[in-house]
């Protein structure tokens, strides 16, 4: 393994991989292209069970046919592998929207002067 200054390079990457979400950004970028799960599945030469398997996340998918994935996808695997900072965001907004829709008015009131706060806090620490 690489080391730099008796350090691992690599200690600040996580390796557990959310294969559901590796599953969508596959999904996401099939559909993008406009290609079925059974033409995908076909050109990488796995079954359509298996490839409906891996955009759910309820399978490992072995890395020859990641490989195979990305290329006639033609996305870097970077982009499958790992969520973008702008799906890190519509997750986290989609999580809160989520959360939000449960509460009363009142409580939306409540919570909007709250995040008012803190977003100017935020500001002022910034300056």
């Amino acid at each position: 393994m690489l080391q730099k200054k008796g350090l691992d390079v690599f200690d600040d990457i996580d390796y557990d991989l959310d294969y559901a979400a590796i599953g969508s950004r596959i999904r996401a970028a099939r559909k993008k292209l406009g290609i079925s799960q059974a033409a995908l599945a076909e050109k990488v030469e796995i079954s359509t069970t298996h490839m409906s398997h891996i955009e759910t996340g309820s399978t490992k998918l072995s890395l020859a046919a990641f490989v195979r994935i990305s290329e006639t996808l033609t996305v870097l695997a970077d982009t499958l592998l790992f969520p973008t900072p702008s799906d890190e965001k519509t997750n986290l907004v989609a999580g809160i929207n989520k959360d939000l829709n449960s509460c009363s008015l009142k409580d939306l009131i409540v919570l909007g002067d709250i995040v008012k706060a803190y977003v100017s806090a935020i500001k002022k620490q910034q300056e």
